[in-house]
């Protein structure tokens, strides 16, 4: 279908901006329209919502809100119309985080979004919005997380510490290293 389009903002309405790509004038729904300014040549992503009765065109700054809004339109009972709503409600490393922290106020304090929706979020998408590289890191010091877990350390104390520690290095002294910063 349609990655991004390149084009010149030739409109920005409250829901709405129209992108002109070769002559075609594009109107893309955005999570916040007053970000782009008219007569501007922009990159949009885009992601194309066909359905009987529609064909909607919305429309991300960037990959990383794309990516989010993807994984949002898979949450049970969260269509596009209110992802959108979510990703203009805030940054996208704020909502990740309140997901991952599991902040039901922060996520209730949206239009649309009502506790049964928050809940229903946060356990669709907890632990699915980190980083590549916190999962490169934790694979690489799997075997050191799994013995300080089982030492009775949070993950969050766990993570905190790892960049002190060289993955070169012997599990032993890895445990060791490791133990000398959580004493701290």
């Amino acid at each position: 279908m349609f990655n991004y389009i390149k084009g010149t903002v030739t409109n920005v309405t409250p829901n709405y901006i129209v992108v002109e790509n070769n002559n075609i004038g594009y109107e893309i729904l955005v999570s916040n329209p007053y970000y782009y300014n008219e007569q501007n040549d922009i990159k949009i992503y885009i992601y194309c919502h066909i359905r009987e009765d529609e064909f909607t065109l919305y429309g991300f700054k960037d990959k990383e809100e794309k990516e989010l809004f993807l994984k949002f339109i898979n949450v049970k009972g969260l269509g596009p119309k209110v992802a959108m709503i979510i990703l203009g409600s805030g940054s996208v490393s704020g909502i990740k985080d309140a997901i991952e922290r599991e902040n039901i106020l922060y996520l209730k304090k949206i239009p649309k979004v009502g506790e049964k929706l928050a809940r229903q979020i946060i356990l669709d998408l907890k632990g699915k919005l980190v980083k590549k590289e916190d999962s490169q890191i934790q694979n690489d010091y799997k075997e050191l997380i799994s013995a300080l877990e089982n030492l009775g350390y949070k993950s969050n104390d766990i993570k905190k510490v790892l960049p002190n520690i060289k993955n070169e290095e012997k599990i032993e002294n890895q445990i060791k290293i490791a133990l000398k910063y959580l004493l701290k």
